[in-house]
């Protein structure tokens, strides 16, 4: 079995992966927020459209606006519903990570949904549209003629709610790898949930690694695709609880991932493969000063493709589901709307599903056809007969 002997490997690319969005990890787009200089400046919509500030009363759409732009975003503590009328929120907050002239950490808690300043070493931060800024005593935020804060910002190590459920689903895979693993030293064939994951390993193994990598390079590559197809279907499905969990849905995420893979690809490559880009064999030597940027152009489209469409079709997925359950506050035929989105929301739920699992499976295929493009050896030899004949 592909597993057997060093399941270690297969996890390590998802622990590594999470390290390095946690300095991403409040690059939410935060232009869907702004109205107005004047309205940014007396209250921020916060998670599930509370207002702060003074709490002025918003109509239903701008709620629900609100409330999806928050489900799409990161934030810096997890909150389960809340109460507007108390103004209170159920959940639990997250480390805050900042290095502002030194290490500064508290929890989310001072920052309190971005409704309070929260005073770190004599120094003041508030958190506006998911960022942490740096302020006075007052909070004062001042904005531009876009709207957009224009406060400094320290570096933000904070661990957000995407973090914490990249380091989830991390130890999850660690934990059912390595209980595959230990399942084999008993016999050939796996016990418990070992039963489940290897059908998928196997499926991975013979329709997406081999067809694509080869038969005698297959298994070096082995490690990374188990990974990021279970990291990625699994994060996935984790979005579509009602935790309010979009990692994928995150650009900062799937630049991340796709990066993995284009590093991979550059360094595994083999001399054929960049003869091809640089100077392609069997062309005139102009048509290859022409195409040697539009090959170089192409390594880096891929990459951005299995970035894209991940990010957009999770982030569409979720937008959709969320609109739909909004029919239900916007309609004012209560009786006849609420069948009529629940039974929308329960069918694309359920196409989300699948979704989730072949998003999941096309950034592996994809990963792995670049792959096996770079490693590729080619006959030269070969080719030129099959040209003369």
């Amino acid at each position: 079995m592909v597993i057997s002997n060093k399941p270690l490997k297969f996890i390590l690319a998802a622990l590594v992966a999470c390290s390095p969005v946690m300095s991403f990890a409040n690059s939410e787009n935060d232009s869907t927020h702004v109205q107005t200089q004047a309205a940014h400046e007396e209250k921020v919509i916060s998670h599930n459209a509370p207002v702060e500030g003074e709490h002025e009363a918003l109509d239903p759409k701008a709620k629900i606006d609100a409330f999806i732009d928050h489900h799409l975003q990161d934030s810096h503590d997890f909150v389960f519903f809340s109460d507007e009328k108390e103004n209170k929120h159920y959940g639990f907050p997250l480390p805050v990570i900042l290095i502002d002239g030194g290490l500064k950490i508290f929890s989310s808690s001072k920052l309190h949904h971005g409704e309070e300043v929260a005073e770190v070493d004599g120094n003041f931060y508030k958190l506006v549209h998911g960022k942490i800024y740096k302020t006075d005593a007052a909070g004062t935020i001042e904005f531009n003629e876009h709207g957009h804060p224009e406060n400094p910002q320290p570096l933000d190590f904070s661990i957000t709610k995407n973090v914490v459920s990249m380091l989830f689903v991390s130890i999850l895979l660690f934990i059912m790898f390595t209980g595959l693993a230990r399942s084999y030293k008993k016999g050939p064939i796996p016990t418990g949930f070992g039963r489940v994951l290897e059908p998928l390993i196997i499926f991975i193994r013979d329709e997406i690694a081999i067809p694509n990598i080869g038969e005698k390079k297959y298994r070096k590559y082995m490690g990374y695709l188990l990974t990021v197809f279970f990291f990625v279907w699994l994060l996935n499905l984790l979005g579509m609880t009602p935790l309010g969990i979009n990692v994928t849905g995150n650009i900062a995420i799937t630049v991340c991932l796709a990066a993995f893979t284009f590093l991979i690809t550059q360094f595994s490559a083999n001399k054929d493969y960049w003869g091809h880009i640089f100077w392609m064999p069997g062309v005139p030597v102009p048509m290859k000063i022409i195409l040697a940027p539009i090959e170089i152009l192409g390594t880096l489209t891929k990459p951005f493709a299995l970035l894209i469409r991940l990010y957009a079709n999770i982030t569409a997925g979720h937008v959709v589901i969320m609109s739909l359950i909004a029919m239900i506050f916007v309609g004012k035929n209560l009786a006849a709307d609420l069948p009529i989105s629940l039974g929308l929301t329960l069918f694309i739920s359920v196409i989300e599903v699948l979704v989730a699992f072949l998003q999941a499976f096309i950034f592996t295929m994809l990963s792995s056809l670049f792959i096996g493009m770079a490693v590729q050896e080619h006959d030269h030899h070969h080719a030129d007969e099959n040209v003369i004949i």
